[in-house]
């Protein structure tokens, strides 16, 4: 592989972007068209919604993988990390000697040239926190920038090219593309960043904790001086990361040594009030439509940032009441017969636990059923299997289906949804196994009442349920 064509040329005009379909190289297609560049991608899963998306913004896809696609030899080719190596046009860029580089690369040479990232790492909570760091900012009137894992309701994008001197990054710990397996995050010098948590992930990446927490630790290590990290406390694996640092540091969380501590927390459905203490002095009373202590936790840190900016309190109030969060982050679809369908990413069994937790408190009169899909490469192998029971504790009734994708996964390492449901039921829990979505949807219209919440947890699509469920309710 010739690595000296890993570069971004001088002189660009035409951009190929392979795997263009994906969150993040979606994004970043749009942004490179809306900056004036000559813009294509190519990828195997063009269908709705990403590809009207791009269409919409005037962005010409392909459908698969075939050298042709490159046949104008365009000035530069971002590939995603789900190209392998032996993928057609991967391996036309390298017989035709074309410059090539990485979606982070690509993001740093573009679109967060001349600005001060912001980058929110950690392996819960990035979308979250950066999204509310990204409105904090633009209510506030500095014209942000940010590339956001998730699609921000006050904005409808997952992406902005904005005027003013800073860009919002999510720092995603998965691996660059296959010609650099390292982290995406080592590809930023950030002039702000939060660390909110550090826990084993991404098992198809990465070996074991240890394996985790070294990516991290090159990370926290690469900051500059001039640098400020805002990490979260009471995580042991965060605080073997930071001490000790050239960076300046902030700590955030419950601790009573923290620079941000939680205060006094009530909640008033929708709403949830919380008092923020810095150096044991109140900095301010607020109040959120978010659920959860592990919200509360990322609202500080984006306060945290704010004030670093010299942002007013006064407006930090009012930009949280005005955050309408993320999709797919306890986004209520819909009621029907008085039954609440909620969706969720959750799939991390820490996850899974802390949004069933936030969510609990929210249906007073009503049962909180909770719908597992382990479609992850993680959550589909057996590394959280005897973890996962502990996650559903709060739930009053679980629906556990069969991972959709398993034979991905070597047999001898498979996750079990009817063990998690057998170990559920030996616990006490109402708890049941499903083959497939369409027996899930049906026992839900037979058991849920008046009142209950239906909280549905997955990364993927889920075969459309929360539409069918509401449909067939």
């Amino acid at each position: 592989m010739d690595l000296t064509r890993n570069r971004i040329p001088e002189h660009v005009d035409s951009i190929h972007l392979i795997a263009v379909c994906g969150t993040g190289m979606g994004a970043l297609a749009c942004m490179l068209k809306e900056m004036g560049y000559r813009v294509t991608g190519s990828d195997s899963k063009v269908y709705p919604p990403m590809s009207d998306f791009l269409r919409n913004r005037g962005i010409e896809i392909s459908e698969g993988f075939d050298p042709t696609h490159l046949a104008d030899d365009p000035d530069l080719v971002v590939i995603g990390n789900a190209v392998r190596r032996d993928n057609p046009e991967a391996v036309y860029v390298q017989e035709a000697g074309l410059s090539y580089c990485s979606m982070p690369q690509a993001l740093n040479r573009f679109a967060a040239a001349g600005k001060k990232p912001i980058l929110i790492t950690g392996t819960h909570g990035k979308t979250t926190t950066s999204s509310i760091v990204a409105w904090i900012l633009q209510y506030a009137g500095f014209d942000p920038s940010f590339m956001i894992g998730g699609i921000l309701k006050n904005f409808n994008s997952n992406y902005r090219l904005g005027k003013g001197e800073y860009i919002v990054l999510e720092g995603d710990e998965y691996d660059t593309a296959y010609f650099d397996k390292g982290p995406k995050f080592l590809h930023y010098q950030p002039h702000l960043a939060v660390l909110t948590s550090v826990e084993f992930d991404h098992a198809d990446i990465f070996e074991d904790l240890g394996h985790v927490t070294g990516a991290f630790d090159r990370f926290v290590g690469g900051l500059s001086e001039s640098a400020t990290l805002f990490a979260v406390d009471q995580d042991p694996n965060v605080e073997g990361l930071v001490r000790d640092r050239n960076c300046r540091l902030e700590r955030y969380g419950t601790d009573g040594t923290s620079d941000w501590r939680l205060g006094t927390v009530a909640i008033e459905p929708p709403w949830t009030r919380f008092q923020v203490l810095q150096n044991g002095h109140v900095f301010g009373s607020f109040r959120t439509r978010m659920v959860g202590r592990h919200n509360l936790l990322n609202a500080m840190a984006a306060i945290g940032i704010a004030s670093r900016l010299a942002i007013p309190v006064e407006v930090l109030v009012s930009a949280l009441e005005r955050f309408e969060g993320v999709k797919r982050r306890q986004e209520v679809r819909g009621r029907k017969r008085g039954i609440t369908v909620m969706d969720d990413f959750a799939h991390h069994p820490t996850a899974v636990r802390e949004t069933i937790r936030a969510v609990k408190p929210f249906c007073p009169h009503g049962r909180l059923i909770a719908v597992f899909e382990p479609r992850t490469n993680t959550s589909m192998r057996d590394v959280f299997q005897s973890v996962y029971p502990d996650s559903f504790e709060a739930a009053d009734l679980v629906c556990v289906r069969k991972p959709p994708l398993l034979e991905k996964i070597p047999p001898d390492c498979r996750f079990s949804s009817e063990q998690l449901v057998n170990d559920l039921r030996h616990r006490g829990k109402a708890a049941h196994f499903f083959q497939d979505t369409d027996t899930i949807i049906d026992f839900i219209c037979k058991e849920a009442r008046t009142d209950d919440v239906v909280l549905v947890m997955s990364n993927g699509g889920f075969d459309n349920i929360h539409e069918r469920l509401l449909a067939a309710l």
